[in-house]
């Protein structure tokens, strides 16, 4: 039966006892880890979020009631000891944080008692995810998560502490906002009290915080709960957490100078990892025509070569096709690879497919000179000499190609490279390589709505030397965006926002807008304008992301409390779930039949 805490006060944290404690009596409390009956003696390892502690039961100490109870203890038993520090009698545990000591109980209260649990509270769990998400309340005891959330809250106090330094202020915005559909798809909330409309909750504060600097805060902070209605990876979830800012009376380099030195700070406090400063820039269209990715990872080679030219007027029916309808042809060269396996190489056209390519080209570079082609019937002697000089490459390499349009091509042999790089060990993970992408496109055009989208917001300032484009060529206007990328993730982005109205206007003309739909959309926002805005500029960070890459794991749900799985439900709480016909009745809502059962 469990206990109470009367009279008990806990003087230690489990790892927060140390040599400086022996000789004096100590109170601890946490979870039982392990249990050791060795007949006079009984050893339990005692758990809290600080690490593990070894108590020692022994009998004459802790008394025949204390020494009975000890010896009925299970693991997760929720346990207060009370006893004094000494030395280890055994061997020293160099492992263990607390490896030279124990605490020889004195006292002993089961404050609760613990049914057997589904799966080993340890790290590095092995038990499935879909288990471990459904009891998350047990696999947050696992110390490895525990680091990694702590990490988490260090990181986030961190983060605080500097943008207060810096003259940043703090300020919530609204959770409940009007739904802007030019991007992801909003979560909706529907309003009791005004049946018929909705509430969106927010995919970013972006508009509230461009209000702020509308009325004089200079400078705005907040780490913000974000909401998007999107396909979910193992970066993304349905609610994430925003490291967000927004600065007045700055350009593009102010900005990336508060934000290189907020790097550096919080890195080098939270892990110990020095970025030296400046972190590189490169430009997006740079990026995708070295790396085939706006958010290149820089710890390996293994760049794209435009071999366009090198191949024109060859008879390769693959690489003229492509050549004919305005797209490209381009390589990566695996050096060393020239003895990969057909099978091995099967797999990577196959995975190649699944980036839009309708095949992949190989050519394998033999010791003797030789060629072990797809294509090289095709071509001449003297072409295919011409392409491997291209390629760089050397007997022994395997060079691959991708021929199409040149984003199909980008996202194929950008995708390829990050691919073999992790078959082959080149991804170092101690290696932290940041890199700012800048000058992306303002604009994309979308084959679905047949227009042309914002790439980032309809706010963002497009670069004042491509302006004149705008109607000529609206997709070669460059932006003033740019993206902060760490080992082939983006850690965050932003851009200078547009302040002047008749930018504004044509924004909004080009994304297909009329006056009527902006100001419906975005009416609050533009009508602040019209009082005197000030220049401004702003970026976000995925501060889950962040951590996540920190702490080196896998997936940000191993940085989220409660996460969600890829379908966007909790499988703790079983959230979404059903209401009431009277909460649907009381929004004005009826479902239609069959809803609930659709998947």
């Amino acid at each position: 039966m469990a206990e109470s805490m009367k009279g008990l006060h806990r003087t230690h944290r489990c790892t927060e006892v140390s040599n400086a404690e022996i000789g004096k009596v100590v109170t601890v409390m946490g979870w039982v880890q392990k249990r050791r009956n060795l007949g006079s003696l009984i050893f339990v390892d005692l758990r809290d979020r600080s690490g593990l502690l070894q108590v020692v039961f022994d009998e004459p100490k802790v008394g025949a009631e204390g020494f009975a109870k000890a010896g009925t203890l299970r693991n997760e038993f929720v346990v207060a000891v009370t006893g004094t520090v000494e030395r280890r009698s055994a061997a020293v545990n160099e492992n263990l944080k607390t490896g030279e000591i124990e605490v020889i109980a004195t006292g002993l209260r089961v404050l609760s008692e613990s049914e057997t649990p589904p799966f080993p509270i340890e790290e590095n769990s092995l038990t499935k995810e879909d288990v471990r998400l459904r009891y998350r309340y047990l696999d947050l005891r696992r110390p490895d998560l525990q680091r990694n959330l702590m990490m988490k809250s260090k990181v986030a106090m961190l983060l605080r502490n500097f943008m207060e330094k810096e003259g940043f202020l703090e300020i919530e915005t609204p959770m409940l906002t009007k739904s802007t559909p030019e991007g992801a798809r909003d979560y909706l909330v529907p309003s009791r009290v005004h049946p018929g409309s909705f509430y969106a909750l927010p995919q970013s504060p972006q508009l509230f915080k461009q209000l702020l600097m509308c009325s004089g805060y200079d400078r705005y902070f907040q780490i913000a709960r974000c909401f998007r209605d999107e396909d979910l990876r193992a970066d993304r979830q349905p609610e994430f957490t925003q490291a967000d800012m927004e600065l007045s009376f700055v350009d593009v380099d102010d900005v990336i100078d508060v934000n290189e030195r907020l790097l550096q700070y919080v890195f080098r406090e939270a892990i110990g990892v020095e970025i030296p400063l400046p972190i590189p820039r490169m430009s997006w269209q740079e990026a995708m025509d070295r790396y085939g990715s706006d958010k290149p990872d820089t710890r390996f080679g293994m760049e794209l070569v435009d071999v366009s030219e090198t191949v024109a007027g060859c008879g390769f029916g693959v690489f003229a096709g492509a050549l004919e309808n305005g797209g490209s042809v381009r390589g990566i060269n695996a050096v060393g690879q020239g003895a990969m396996p057909r099978k091995k190489i099967d797999k990577l056209v196959e995975f190649a497919k699944g980036y839009g390519a309708k095949g992949l080209a190989y050519l394998a570079v033999n010791g003797d000179g030789t060629y072990k082609s797809s294509f090289a019937k095709f071509m001449t002697e003297e072409e295919l000499r011409a392409l491997v000089e291209k390629m760089g490459g050397k007997p022994g390499d395997l060079l691959l190609f991708a021929a199409d349009r040149n984003k199909v091509v980008w996202d194929v042999l950008g995708a390829l490279r990050l691919e073999i790089a992790k078959e082959l060990g080149l991804l170092d993970p101690n290696q932290y390589n940041f890199l700012w992408v800048t000058e992306f496109p303002l604009l994309e055009w979308s084959e679905e709505e047949g227009r042309f989208m914002a790439m980032h917001h309809p706010f963002t300032m497009p670069m004042e030397e491509d302006w004149d484009k705008i109607d000529s060529d609206p997709g070669a206007v460059r932006a003033k965006a740019y993206d902060i990328v760490l080992n082939g993730t983006e850690l965050g982005g932003g851009s200078v926002r547009i302040h002047q109205n008749d930018i504004q206007e044509k924004m909004f003309e080009v994304l297909g807008f009329t006056k009527e739909r902006a100001h419906e959309q975005f009416g609050f926002l533009l009508d602040a304008f019209r009082y005197g805005v000030p220049p401004h500029a702003g970026l976000a960070y995925g501060l889950d992301r962040m951590v996540m890459l920190m702490m080196k794991c896998g997936s940000i749900r191993d940085v989220i409390a409660f996460p969600k799985v890829k379908d966007a439900s909790c499988l703790m709480t079983d959230a979404p779930g059903t209401v009431e016909e009277k909460q649907l009745e009381e929004l004005g809502l009826q479902l239609r039949e069959g809803a609930a059962d659709a998947p």
